[in-house]
């Protein structure tokens, strides 16, 4: 189905909050089912195999520090883990920045349609979607899997089609970017820069709040933008923007947030 409204393209958080209690995770309750359950299936058993067997070949794979050891654990019990609201479980600094808690219903009713989270996980989830709190990125080679990013892309390909027929601003980081690339006509790039003395640098915490912040403000928007162009002006009411156009019809225009 084509899209009607800007998308919002979010990573994952490393970080989540574990629900305390909910139901059991139902991959046929969540976004794009069912054709994406049988892949989600796959990755999901492969990552709870892994981390039921050797703590250090888990460990390797999946890139953990010994800080991080328990972790494994968490991936182990996914089967019966309790579930919440995607948006509940993901943390850190860019979703305390979109402040989900906070939104108004009827705008948190209009996101379901508008944000879009890309997992390695699950591939593609819906602010609703129920998940349980897991540890795994996009860039894990997984037993019986492959590569996320290249196994994602396949399925997302086919899944996520039609959605980038209106306006896409895209707030991942590379190691997500790559498993769905809209068209880049209709794209936007977010891109955050700290500039002094008339010289720019990429600073992560900052970035990622800002994003959060953008998202925020496109969410609260009664009237939803039809272009990048439009997109940009609305933002440019709370933030310094340079639209930077496309070099070419292979590259995504770029939104640039100046922070001084």
């Amino acid at each position: 189905m084509a899209s009607r409204v800007v998308l919002i393209l979010l990573p994952p958080s490393e970080g989540k909050s574990a629900p305390a209690k909910g139901k059991r995770l139902a991959l046929s309750t969540l976004a794009f089912a069912p054709g994406l359950s049988d892949p989600r299936s796959r990755v999901l058993e492969s990552l709870v195999k892994l981390a039921r067997g050797p703590q250090k070949k888990a460990s390797d794979t999946l890139g953990l520090t010994p800080g991080l050891a328990g972790e494994i654990k968490v991936d182990s019990e996914l089967m019966s883990a309790p579930c919440a609201p995607a948006l509940e479980v993901y943390s850190g600094v860019l979703y305390e920045a979109l402040g989900w808690g906070s939104l108004p219903t009827p705008v948190r009713k209009r996101a379901e349609d508008q944000l879009l989270v890309i997992s390695a996980l699950f591939g593609a989830l819906r602010p609703s979607n129920a998940i349980p709190a897991y540890r795994l990125s996009m860039d894990v080679t997984l037993p019986r899997v492959g590569g996320l990013s290249a196994f994602w892309k396949k399925h997302l390909s086919v899944a996520l089609a039609g959605l980038d027929s209106a306006p896409v601003i895209d707030m991942r980081s590379q190691t997500y970017a790559t498993a769905w690339v809209p068209n880049p006509t209709n794209t936007a790039q977010v891109r955050v820069f700290l500039e002094k003395n008339g010289k720019r640098s990429v600073v992560s915490h900052m970035a990622k709040l800002t994003r959060g912040e953008v998202a925020r403000e496109l969410l609260l928007q009664t009237k939803v933008p039809t272009s990048i162009t439009g997109v940009a002006k609305v933002l440019s009411k709370q933030f310094e923007v340079e639209h930077v156009l496309p070099s070419n019809a292979k590259k995504p225009h770029y939104l640039d947030i100046i922070i001084r």
